[in-house]
Order: C-alpha cells, then structure tokens, then sequence
C-alpha cells in the first residue's frame, strides 16, 4: 500500500486508492483521491469527472455501506452493482447530492428544508411571551419548559402554552385560509371572459365552451340575459347574472342533428362555477391544466403571505413574532440570536443559550456554503439548483464530524473546506 495514505493520523488513512478504474470514459485509471479535505475534479466534457466522482468513489462507498447492514435491510433497499474497476480501498461511506434536487412542496422553505425552523420554533415556545385567550401578553416564564398551564396576571384566565406544532404553518399553526401556503388560488373573472368583443352565442364565456356546458347561453338567455350582442355591451345587472347567477332550473329547446326538438330543464351554471365545479373534480395533470388557464394565485390576505395562524403569530420573543424572525435573512438571524438570553429571566437564561448555541450551530454550515443572505422564509420552490443543494447537504450531513463519510456531488457550489467533500466541476 502507498505509504502516503497514511500519516500522523494512526492507521487512519488519508487517502483513497482507486486503481484500474474503467467506468464509462475511465480506461484503466489509477488515481489517489486525498480524505479529509477539499478536492475537486477537473476537466473538459465527456473526461470522466462524473464517471470518478459518482460511477467509481460514490458508487464503491453507497454499496460497501449497503453490504455493511444485515440482509433483512440490504434486501429491502436498492444500491448499485460493484464499479468497474480492478480495486477501490479506504472509502469511506458515502452521501450523493444530485444537481437536480427533489422538487419541493408548496410548505417547502429554506427554514424547514435546512430544520433551522424546528429549532425556531421551539424557541418561540420555550422562550416567547404567549397572549392569553383574553389577549393580554405574559412574561416569558420557565412555567412552559416545565409543561404546566400559565395563569394571566390581568384576567386570571388560565391555558395552556403553545407548543412548537402550534406554531407550524404544516400543522396546526396554519393560516386557516391558505391552508399553511401563503398564496390563495382565485377564480380570474377576466379570464373567463378573454374576448370581452365577442356575444355570448360566439363562444364570449370561455368556460362554458371548454367544459361542456354548451347549452349554457341558451340557459342564461331565460334569465334576461341578452346573447347576441357583444359581452362588452351587457348591463352590469347581466353580467353579475352571468358571472354568479343562481343555480337554478330553466326550460330551453336542445335541437337535436336531425332538427327534432327536445324539451329539457337544465340547471344554470354560471361562469365561475363551471370553473370551481371542474377544478373539483380534475384528477390529471391535463385536467388541471385546463382548468388553471382561469385561476390565479394571490397572496393571502389573512395571513399577508406568513402561513401562520393568528394564534401561531401571538407568541413573541425579544418583541417580534414568528413570521417576522423567519423573514429574516439567515445573517440576520445570527447576528439577532445571540442577544434573546440576555432579555429572559435568570433562571431561562441556560436553556435559552442551549437553543441558541444549536440555532448558531446549525447556520453556521449554511453560512459556509454562502447562503446567509437566504431569508427563512423564501419558498422552496424559488431556490436556485446551488442553493436548493446546499441546503439539501446541510440537512442530510448535519453537524457530526467531517471525517464520517464523504460527499460527492455535480454542484461545485454546494462544497466548502471544512467538509470532507469531493466535487466534480
């Protein structure tokens, strides 16, 4: 063995040996890749940075990690075969941070995929000051790490402290009228009409033609409404006739192809609710796309994009609530934390520290990785393939030793020199 792999580190070894490597673009590679430390693949397309990275080092790590567990588990999980190549030692087991991270989902933020969130909260229940069901605030009290009911001073109203869940927008914290997602999707009226030129026997409402309600203008003509001439030139009476009209029943002649009459009662359905009624019942992708060419998405009113319940944002710590610490950035918060045990009580002041020290512990990682200006609050959805990773990375590597296994990925940006990471640019 190369006496380079070891040193001062006792029979731990510093490097990985990978000898006869043929993976895809590899043709009988040898190559000595350095543990504990930044290392980074170079080289023009199609070289076989990837090939190393993921086909031989990540490939040899995720399976002997596999083989390592009994066989009740190895024959429930997948892993990959073993890599083309005469011998692969000391690798360590290994994590995979792919360049296209999974999609997130509508509660998804940088708070919650990172868990700097979970820690944030239980702050905000340990160490807040709660309103009672009266409204009047309390003093941060150690009552509530103690799990016992607070008495109001004012009012002696007793309740109970909330807890963390409480104060998740995913659980019961959440604005009961977003349901937790900040946004509210709306019927768009402009929509429904595009061509407001157009009669209402022209095709005028758009729904009504999409989603089979064909007879719809024959309907709406027996509540007044004129049909023949162009939308734009209806009274205000006829379009709030049109747009929420009743759902009530009118006799119209249906024609059939031969000319014969039917007589029918048909139930109105007026613009919006052709729209709500196929939204409701869409179970495709096709079908929802359909359908979204009519809604839009707001901003909650109710919770003004928070996510939180008005009980969730009751709770405050150091003067500001829940929603307005996770607006700030992540450098923000590293910088607010610090102070909050120096404003409770004595005898908050060690568990506060133990809160925030983990808090800091946390970030600190992030910060590392260039991410400190990301507000806790940003949506998943609009982070970028570097930043969505990097916090992927936090989240799967936590804060335990470097040295415990190696992380391969695609995204350069996602490393940093105090991680024993190896990436492929």
């Amino acid at each position: 063995m190369d006496k380079s792999a070891r040193s001062g580190w006792g029979d731990a070894p510093l490097a990985i040996e990978v000898r006869g490597a043929k993976v895809h673009n590899l043709k009988d590679v040898d190559v000595t890749v350095p543990l504990r430390q930044l290392v980074a693949i170079a080289g023009v397309s199609g070289s076989g940075k990837s090939s190393l990275a993921m086909g031989v080092l990540y490939a040899e790590g995720s399976r002997r990690y596999v083989e390592a567990l009994s066989t009740y588990t190895r024959r429930r999980m997948s892993h990959a075969p073993r890599a083309a190549v005469d011998s692969v030692e000391h690798v360590p087991a290994a994590l995979a941070l792919r360049q296209r991270p999974a999609v997130p989902g509508v509660r998804s933020t940088f708070g919650t995929s990172t868990e700097l969130l979970n820690v944030l909260r239980l702050m905000f229940s340990r160490l807040g000051s709660h309103l009672c069901p009266n409204g009047h605030r309390l003093d941060p009290t150690i009552d509530v790490a103690a799990d016992l009911n607070l008495v109001c001073p004012v009012c002696a109203a007793v309740f109970y402290p909330p807890g963390a869940e409480v104060l998740a927008f995913n659980s019961d914290g959440a604005c009961p009228a977003c349901s937790g997602t900040g946004v509210v999707r709306e019927i768009d009226e402009a929509s429904l009409v595009p061509d407001p030129g157009k009669t209402i026997d022209g095709g005028a409402v758009a729904p009504w033609s999409m989603f089979g309600l064909t007879v719809m203008p024959q309907v709406v003509a027996e509540f007044g409404v004129r049909t023949d001439v162009p939308y734009s030139e209806l009274t205000a009476a006829e379009r709030e006739t049109v747009m929420h009209g009743p759902e009530e029943k009118r006799h119209i002649s249906v024609p059939s192809k031969s000319g014969k009459l039917f007589e029918l009662n048909f139930t109105y359905r007026n613009a919006r609710l052709a729209v709500q009624e196929a939204l409701d019942k869409a179970t495709t992708e096709r079908g929802l796309a359909r359908v979204n060419r009519f809604i839009s998405a707001q901003r909650c009113s109710t919770c003004h994009g928070t996510r939180l319940s008005q009980k969730a944002l009751g709770s405050q710590v150091a003067g500001i609530n829940l929603a307005e610490a996770t607006a700030k950035t992540l450098d923000e918060v590293v910088a607010w934390a610090p102070s909050l045990p120096g404003t409770l009580p004595p005898d908050m002041r060690p568990m506060a520290q133990n809160l925030v020290d983990k808090l800091q512990e946390m970030a600190g990682r992030l910060i590392e990785l260039g991410l400190g200006y990301l507000s806790l609050d940003r949506a998943g959805s609009t982070l970028s393939t570097g930043s969505g990773s990097g916090s992927s990375w936090r989240a799967r590597c936590g804060t335990g030793p470097p040295e415990c296994s190696t992380s391969w990925t695609n995204r350069p940006s996602v490393c940093t020199p105090r991680t024993s990471t190896a990436c492929s640019g």
